[in-house]
């Protein structure tokens, strides 16, 4: 019996709508901007095919072309989730204020920096630079479903670590969430 498993991944409304713009974006201005360009570079005469500057602009575009296809696989497989922001639990597109800790005993943690705020977001949407974190990383699977005021313990490629929450808002209203040291 031949079964197809269709995965999805989870996404924020935001994510979502951001993937979508950026798809959008390529399929019209990008191709315009290529084809453009691919008419400037044919325009030299019969030898245009050989020419090194319309080599260059066939990569750009197959390059916008496979991005165009990628976004459109990943989208399609993508399952909007909506967080509930009326609960005190961490969940997909809720901001997580979070403050590590010096594990120093079991019993004994100390404050050792600055708070950071992070949105818990679907992979497709992941960009940690920007304050976006996957529910598939480590710290992302360790905040899932957790309170305001617990502490969570996250084992990463860089080793143990804990982190205290110290908040939980609803995320995803601004194009870049606040986040950084404070």
């Amino acid at each position: 019996m031949n079964e197809t498993r269709t995965t999805t991944t989870p996404i924020t409304p935001a994510g979502m709508a951001r993937l979508s713009d950026q798809l959008d974006h390529l399929r019209t201005t990008g191709r315009a901007v290529v084809a453009e360009r691919l008419r400037r570079a044919f325009s030299i005469g019969a030898e245009a095919a050989l020419s090194p500057e319309y080599q260059e602009v066939r990569d750009e575009q197959a390059l916008l072309e496979w991005r165009i296809s990628e976004l459109e696989r990943r989208l399609a497989s993508a399952r909007v989730e909506h967080p509930n922001n009326d609960d005190d639990i961490v969940d997909l597109g809720e901001l997580v204020r979070v403050r590590e800790l010096a594990c120093r005993s079991v019993v004994d943690d100390i404050d050792i920096g600055s708070f950071v705020e992070y949105e818990v977001v679907g992979p497709l949407e992941a960009d940690p630079l920007a304050g976006r974190i996957s529910v598939a990383s480590p710290l992302g699977q360790a905040l899932l479903g957790r309170r305001d005021g617990e502490t969570v313990d996250v084992a990463a490629p860089g080793g143990m670590f804990r982190f205290r929450i110290l908040g939980i808002a609803p995320g995803g209203a601004a194009e870049e969430p606040p986040v950084g040291v404070r």
